[in-house]
């Protein structure tokens, strides 16, 4: 994609701190750096807009390396104590950067600046109305 920043990334148009790179991902510093020092991405080389487009193979090579990146952070670092992966899929979902990224976001404390809130929202559904959630989900599973 001619006007995407990370494709342009991928082809060293644009200078990037370089983590890890293969044929199929590039791992590099987050420039914001959200939780100073270690904010990772990783991106599949190929161009893929968000988690709908990949397909099985690319998915399965990009998630396999994951992992191994996230030691790496991990160990880069001995004060850190967790990591969050995020991965952000659609304007209203925070995605920024049209281009699919996965951001290793370490975590040094519990007061670091970043966070993620999940409501209880438990009370607002009946057994019968997540039953139906359920069934609308499953019935796509594999299209």
């Amino acid at each position: 994609m001619k006007d995407c920043v990370f494709c342009k990334i991928v082809a060293n148009e644009i200078p990037s701190y370089t983590v890890y790179e293969d044929e199929v991902v590039k791992a590099f510093l987050d420039i914001s750096q959200g939780t100073p020092p270690g904010h990772v991405l990783v991106i599949p080389k190929q161009h893929v807009a968000n988690i709908y487009e990949y397909d099985e193979e690319l998915a399965a090579a990009v998630f396999q390396r994951i992992p191994m990146i996230a030691r790496a952070v991990q160990a880069s670092n001995p004060a850190i104590k967790g990591l969050n992966i995020v991965n952000n899929n659609g304007e209203v979902a925070y995605q920024s950067v049209f281009h699919s990224h996965f951001h290793l976001v370490p975590r040094y404390t519990s007061h670091d600046d970043f966070s993620m809130h999940f409501k209880d929202n438990s009370d607002n559904y009946s057994p019968a109305e997540l039953t139906a959630i359920q069934e609308s989900i499953s019935e796509h599973i594999g299209e």
